[in-house]
């Protein structure tokens, strides 16, 4: 029998039609989203387990615009970060065969707890790769400035926790200066981990002009979030030479990339009052040593004022002692001198008058009077026979007068 293309497919309809009468539940990955007038369409495949790269089973999938607004009333902004590429989906869908369209799965609804779940155990996955590697402590090992100013900004410009980050530092109450720079990338979506990575290696080529960075970004939902779970990121994030905080702003759960900073705040202005409290124990500290200092220069002054004091009292008392002493001697003295001066006056006299005496006592006319006679021959004294020759005039001296003789 042969049978015409339609009558096939209406066949293959019918079939379907009748295995599957109601919507089931599958999972798949979604390997590419496109959006056409409100209207979501997905393309949908299972890759192997041996080898994750070989689709063993593709399909396309459509939310159509209604459903995809009941979707997004029921779960939020959860129905958009679960339909991403690369999304590991749990996906309620009727399967629909058109005899010219072909099969297409119709979604109704989708469990983005499954997604979250299937990112939770990627999630581990990479906390145990980074742990083997020894990565999760790296960044925390840095050592941190004691001053925080130079700052390297990793987040959107648009980013909701940006403006708020920096208008908490630029009004904070201790007049701290920060210098903030700014470097771009998407913090959500499939752009995220390549511009992030970028931004990482443009910070780390910096590093010597700033003091540490940061990231940034408002509130969202959980998935919102995963990129900062991929390997990638935090292997990179990781091995930034600055100390990285970040301040992703969710309250409850923790991304991969928290575990791998050096510090993780909840929200942007949590990382601002980081910032300032930290730059402020800075200040606390040198006013503290300031206090001591002044503390350590006063009481030195103090011991000082009081040694010198001591020194003064002591030089006034040796002062009154020395001139008591003096005063005391120069009324010894005042006392003493006129006695010595007469006992020495008079030892004086009595020196002389012995002096006078003996000179008188040797005197050659004493020695005259006592019959002696004193010869010169030409003026000399003749103390020698030999002195005198026959012929010569010699002059005697007696005591009471002299002669002259000639010798034979």
């Amino acid at each position: 029998m042969t049978y015409s293309l339609l009558d096939l497919n209406a066949h293959i309809r019918y079939a379907l039609a009748l295995n599957f009468p109601e919507a089931v539940w599958i999972t798949a990955e979604i390997a590419q989203v496109t959006e056409s007038r409100g209207h979501i369409f997905l393309d949908l495949v299972q890759k192997g387990e041996g080898e994750e790269d070989v689709v063993v089973a593709q399909a396309a999938a459509i939310v159509w615009q209604r459903q995809y607004r009941q979707l997004r009333l029921q779960l939020g902004r959860a129905i958009d970060e679960a339909l991403c590429e690369g999304r590991e989906v749990r996906l309620q869908v009727r399967v629909d065969f058109h005899e010219r369209y072909g099969l297409k799965l119709i979604v109704f609804d989708a469990d983005p707890a499954y997604t979250i779940g299937r990112l939770e155990l990627q999630r581990r996955q990479t906390l145990k790769k980074l742990e083997e590697a020894g990565l999760l402590e790296r960044n925390r090992s840095l050592p941190l400035p004691r001053v925080l100013q130079r700052i390297a900004v990793i987040s959107s410009e648009g980013a909701a926790g940006l403006q708020d980050f920096q208008e908490h530092l630029r009004q904070n109450p201790f007049g701290f200066a920060f210098q903030l720079r700014l470097f771009s990338t998407a913090v959500q979506g499939e752009n995220l981990e390549a511009e992030f990575l970028q931004a990482l290696q443009q910070v780390s080529q910096q590093a010597q002009a700033f003091d540490c960075a940061v990231v940034l970004r408002g509130g969202g939902a959980r998935l919102d979030l995963s990129g900062f779970d991929a390997l990638s990121v935090c292997q990179a994030a990781a091995l930034l030479p600055l100390p990285l905080l970040t301040g992703i702003g969710h309250e409850t759960d923790e991304t991969v990339l928290d575990r791998v900073a050096y510090a993780a705040l909840k929200t942007p202005t949590a990382v601002a009052d980081y910032l300032i409290q930290h730059n402020l124990f800075f200040e606390s500290a040198l006013v503290e040593q300031a206090e001591q200092v002044r503390e350590c220069t006063q009481q030195h002054l103090h011991q000082q004022h009081l040694q010198l004091t001591h020194w003064e009292t002591a030089a006034q008392w040796a002062t009154q002692t020395h001139l008591r002493s003096a005063r005391q001697q120069l009324a010894y003295a005042e006392q003493t001198l006129p006695t010595l001066a007469h006992q020495m006056l008079r030892r004086a006299h009595d020196h002389l008058q012995r002096a006078e005496a003996l000179c008188l006592a040797l005197h050659p006319n004493a020695a005259l009077r006592r019959g002696f006679s004193l010869t010169r021959k030409n003026g000399r004294a003749v103390t020698s026979v030999q002195d005198a020759q026959p012929g010569d005039v010699i002059e005697t001296q007696l005591a009471d007068g002299t002669f002259r003789a000639r010798v034979e």
